[in-house]
């Protein structure tokens, strides 16, 4: 990174000067100016800071006169007590140090103002055994804590090597010690778990540390360290893949966050433990991330997940993008090429990012993620479009025929592929939260795509048995006996046995439901705009291009199509398939 040169350069006195002169009460710090970005400007590679440059001048102006980032930019409760508010800091250090012809902020004396006041605030917030507080004063955050970690490192990083807030700098290092000590104690049960509650948290804390020990190498904290990452891999990963998240799986947490937060502790230690995690996350993927055939992008399993709802990524995923830092690991974990951007199709979509004459949007709050300009630290590493077309046809579900059950912690998960079908499915004695949806969870067509996608936290919108007042089977456990067989055949319960559901699968999908009264089947449908819906007594016939998909049942009933307005995807839609039925209900599915 450049040096300031004498004149620009502005120590921690010219800050403290600044905050001095400010009147008594003040209410936030003077602001420099707002900038309008021009996009031919950024190079390729640095277009995610163009909307950040918009939102400096304005995250000043928010800044209070003790140091709070105000205005609720980031992190709910937008509270002077929440640390995590303060992970802007390296935001603003960012801007502050970095010479770009973009950027007017590097140097300013009003920002670097804001940032030692914003460091001031962050640091003091620090209780005495190392943790930092999120959700109440006296709180000891493990999310806070693991973050802040991290981002003060890197803010630390910035600062030494520009030689600005000297004093800032001992003083975050001094903080990130005592973090440490904190964070890497194996017995702090805050930070540990078996399995580990919130996976992401702990690992953001194991690459703030990884970071921070090469700046300030300390022989006993780097060996807690390398103990750290082991512990991790036993307790950090379900034996399905997945990142544990509550004890279940979250396709968002798992791979939008802790997969960036390996990539980013992996950067700094090398330790292998993580290239393994990876690589069996990596697998576990393959099974529930559903490649739409024209290529235009991915269905996510997520009726499983425990805690969001990411429902669909785009093929091509230009920055801002939370998983660009995924792509660090292609190099060791090859079939990881599938799920990130090549760089033949990021270079397409950045050229005509910068071609367009639309201003650069804005920030939006709370949706202003430092974790974006972070991991650019590490320059970028996608694999070639040759590279990423031969991890998508290595994709297991690429394949005709398999059976695969993984199970943990009394979850069962089911994917059966045949050549004309892939379907998922979710049961156990558990689920891993209540917003998890048990059942038949998606069904993929090796021409057609995603037919079918259940939805999690939601009962409106999830394949199942629905009884009077939407009720429905899905949002409950639901134990399985897999009983095999060509077509493979499953059954599976609601813990009270109201609903008995039966599915085979082969060249056609059969679904049988015995419940214990009138009820009615639902049936989340994925429609492209291109696609003809018919709807009669007996059936509903789906057609996609050249397939033509019928789910029948069979016999004259009253079903109903509705428009889930709530969920959306790009050039598709969601259409709630209802049928009312007496209690029983055999649903045959074909394509042709």
């Amino acid at each position: 990174m450049n040096a300031f040169s004498r004149r620009s350069l502005i120590t921690g006195a010219t800050a403290a000067g600044l905050l001095a002169a400010l009147p008594a009460g003040a209410l936030a710090l003077p602001a420099p100016p707002p900038v309008t970005p021009d996009r031919r400007a950024f190079a390729p590679d640095e277009q995610r800071f163009a909307s950040y440059l918009t939102a400096v001048a304005p995250m000043v102006a928010d800044t209070d006169s003790t140091g709070f980032f105000g205005g609720g930019w980031w992190r709910n409760p937008n509270a002077s007590y929440n640390a995590r508010v303060q992970e802007h800091v390296y935001t603003l250090a960012w801007f502050a140090t970095q010479s770009r012809t973009w950027n007017p902020y590097r140097g300013n004396a009003r920002v670097i103002a804001a940032l030692d006041a914003g460091l001031g605030h962050y640091l003091g917030l620090q209780h005495a055994n190392g943790s930092w507080p999120e959700y109440s004063r006296d709180q000891y955050s493990l999310a806070a804590t693991g973050f802040a970690m991290g981002y003060l490192s890197k803010t630390n990083a910035l600062l030494r090597r520009a030689g600005v807030l000297p004093s800032r700098q001992a003083q975050i290092s001094a903080a990130l010690r005592r973090a440490m000590t904190w964070f890497l104690d194996g017995s702090n049960g805050v930070v540990w778990q078996s399995p580990l509650t919130w996976a992401n948290q702990t690992t953001s804390g194991l690459a703030g540390a990884a970071l921070a020990l090469r700046q300030d190498p300390d022989a006993q904290l780097s060996r807690r360290l390398t103990e750290a990452f082991a512990r991790l891999a036993r307790v950090g990963q379900s034996p399905a893949g997945f990142f544990h998240e509550e004890s279940g799986a979250d396709t968002n947490y798992n791979f939008e966050v802790m997969l960036p937060e390996l990539a980013d502790a992996w950067r700094q230690s090398g330790d292998p433990n993580l290239v393994a995690m990876t690589r069996k996350y990596t697998d576990w993927l393959g099974y529930n991330l559903l490649r739409e055939p024209d290529g235009s992008g991915w269905f996510a399993n997520i009726a499983t997940n425990s805690r969001t709802s990411s429902r669909f990524y785009a093929d091509v995923r230009p920055d801002p993008e939370r998983t660009a830092l995924n792509a660090q690991f292609v190099s060791e974990v090859p079939d990881l090429a599938a799920f990130v951007s090549s760089r033949e199709d990021l270079a397409v979509a950045r050229t005509a990012w910068a071609a367009s004459s639309a201003p650069v949007p804005a920030l939006v709050k709370q949706d202003t993620s430092p974790r974006i300009l972070a991991h650019a630290i590490y320059g970028e590493r996608y694999p070639s479009r040759a590279q990423r077309t031969a991890a998508i046809a290595r994709l297991p579900y690429q394949r005709a025929h398999f059976t695969e059950r993984r199970s943990d912690q009394g979850q069962d998960f089911l994917f059966v592929r045949r050549p004309k079908w892939y379907v998922g499915g979710y049961f156990g004695t558990r689920r891993a939260t209540s917003l998890a949806r048990t059942g038949l969870t998606f069904l993929w067509h090796p021409l057609a795509g995603t037919l079918v996608q259940s939805v999690n936290n939601n009962s409106h919108a999830c394949w199942g048995t629905v009884f009077p007042g939407q009720v429905v089977d899905s949002n409950g456990p639901q134990q399985a006996e897999f009983l095999g067989g060509e077509p493979y055949r499953f059954r599976y319960r609601t813990a009270s046995g109201s609903v008995v559901t039966e599915v085979t699968v082969g060249d056609r999908i059969v679904r049988s439901v015995r419940a214990q009264s009138a009820a009615t089947e639902q049936i989340p449908l994925v429609v492209r705009d291109s696609d003809t819906l018919a709807l009669d007594s007996r059936g509903l016939t789906l057609t996609r291009g050249r397939t033509v998909v019928r789910f029948d049942w069979g016999r004259p009933l009253e079903p109903r199509l509705r428009t889930a307005s709530s969920i959306t995807y790009p050039g598709r839609r969601m259409e709630i398939l209802t049928v009312p039925h007496d209690g029983e209900l055999t649903l045959v599915v074909t394509a042709r």
